[in-house]
C-alpha cells in the first residue's frame, strides 16, 4: 500500500479488525505503558502464510510520556523456510548415514540376537529334560522357563534399538542419562569390538550424567565415534588394540562423553578437515559421518572436538549441557 493511503489511517482498518483485537491492541498498550515488546511467529494475512517478526518501540521524543509507537515488520518467510528445509534434509542425511552404519554393524548385530536365542534353545532343552524324568522337578522347569523369558526379552531389546536406529522419525527431546546410552551403544557394537580384537574400557561416571537430548540421535553420534576408532587401530599390531569411553561433568555444567583409540592418530594436514563434508581418509568413506555428528551435537547446543593423544591414537569428545532439572 502507498505510504500517502496508509496516514491517517486507524492500525485496525490497515490490519484488519479481529487481527488488530487478537494480536496488536495488546502489544500497543505494553508499548504504550512504556515496555518494549517484540515476537516472531507464523501469521495467516491475505497474502497467505507468513513469518513475521515484529517489534514494538515505545517513543518519547519530547517528555517522558510515551507518544507513538514505532512498530517494525520483518518478513523472514523465505528464511524460515529455508531453514525447514535445511532441517529436513540434515534428518534425511542422518537417516542415511544411520542405515549405512547399521549395515556396517550387522554382524555385530546378528551375535547380540543370536547369543540369546542361542539361552533359549538351551533352556527349553533343559526344561524339558526337568520335566521328562521320571519325577518332574517343576522347580527346575520353572527356573528354565524364567530364563527363556529373560533371554527372549534380550533378543527383543536388541531388536527394539536396531530398529529405533533404522526408521526415519522426528526429533524427541527428552531427559536422557548419557551414560545408559553408551551402554545401550556398547550391545550394539560389541560383535565389531571382538572380530577386531579390540578391548573396551569404560570409565564411566558413577552418578547419572543426564541431558536432554534425542537418543535416537545420541546413540548415533556414539555409534559413529566407537566404529571410527575400531577402523583407525585395525592396521594396528605391535600393541593392543584398546578403546576407552569415558564420561563426566565438568564445572561449568556440561556432560563430557570422549572415545580415545590407540590407533593411527590425526595428522596435522587433516586436523582443520576432519568435520567438513564430505571430507574421508578411508577408501570406502562418504565423508559424512563426523559432519553429521557434529550437526547433531551442536543441535543439541553441545561442541564436538578431536585432538592427538599424548601417545598413540585420537581422542573424540562431545560435550553437552547439563539438563536444568538436574543443575538448578
Amino acid at each position: 500500500m502507498p505510504a500517502e493511503n496508509m496516514v491517517g489511517m486507524h492500525v485496525a482498518d490497515l490490519l484488519g479488525r479481529e487481527s488488530f483485537e487478537q494480536l496488536a491492541k495488546a502489544y500497543l498498550d505494553r508499548c504504550f505503558a512504556g515496555e518494549e515488546v517484540s515476537y516472531a511467529d507464523w501469521l495467516t494475512t491475505s497474502h497467505g502464510r507468513r513469518y513475521s517478526a515484529v517489534t514494538y518501540s515505545p517513543l518519547r521524543p519530547d517528555s517522558e510520556r510515551v507518544e507513538a509507537a514505532l512498530v517494525i515488520i520483518r518478513d523472514l518467510t523465505e528464511h524460515m523456510l529455508a531453514s525447514e528445509a535445511l532441517r529436513e534434509a540434515q534428518m534425511e542425511l542422518a537417516h542415511v548415514n544411520r542405515v549405512t552404519t547399521m549395515g556396517q554393524l550387522t554382524a555385530s548385530i546378528a551375535h547380540e540376537v543370536n547369543q540369546p536365542l542361542a539361552g533359549v534353545v538351551a533352556n527349553a532343552e533343559a526344561c524339558l529334560r526337568w520335566l521328562d524324568r521320571e519325577t518332574p522337578d517343576l522347580e527346575e522347569a520353572r527356573q528354565s522357563v524364567r530364563w527363556i523369558m529373560d533371554d527372549g526379552n534380550r533378543a527383543s531389546e536388541v531388536i527394539r534399538r536396531v530398529r529405533a536406529l533404522a526408521r526415519k522419525t522426528s526429533i524427541e527431546r527428552v531427559a536422557l542419562d548419557l551414560n545408559e546410552v553408551v551402554r545401550e551403544v556398547m550391545a550394539l557394537v560389541q560383535g565389531e569390538l571382538i572380530n577386531n580384537a579390540v578391548s573396551l574400557r569404560l570409565e564411566l561416571a558413577p552418578a547419572p550424567s543426564r541431558i536432554l537430548g534425542d537418543r535416537v540421535q545420541l546413540q548415533q553420534v556414539i555409534i559413529n565415534l566407537v566404529m571410527n576408532g575400531i577402523e583407525a587401530m585395525q592396521s594396528v599390531t605391535e600393541r593392543p588394540r584398546e578403546l576407552t569411553i569415558r564420561s563426566r561433568q565438568d564445572e561449568a555444567g556440561q556432560v563430557l562423553v570422549s572415545v580415545t583409540d590407540c590407533g593411527v592418530g590425526i595428522s596435522a594436514e587433516n586436523a582443520n578437515r576432519l568435520f567438513n563434508a564430505f571430507f574421508t581418509t578411508k577408501s570406502s568413506g562418504m565423508g559424512m559421518g563426523l559432519s553429521i555428528c557434529r550437526s547433531i551435537v551442536e543441535a543439541h547446543g553441545g561442541r564436538l572436538s578431536a585432538s592427538g593423544n599424548d601417545g598413540p591414537g585420537a581422542t573424540f569428545q562431545f560435550a553437552l549441557p547439563v539438563h536444568q532439572e538436574d543443575a538448578s
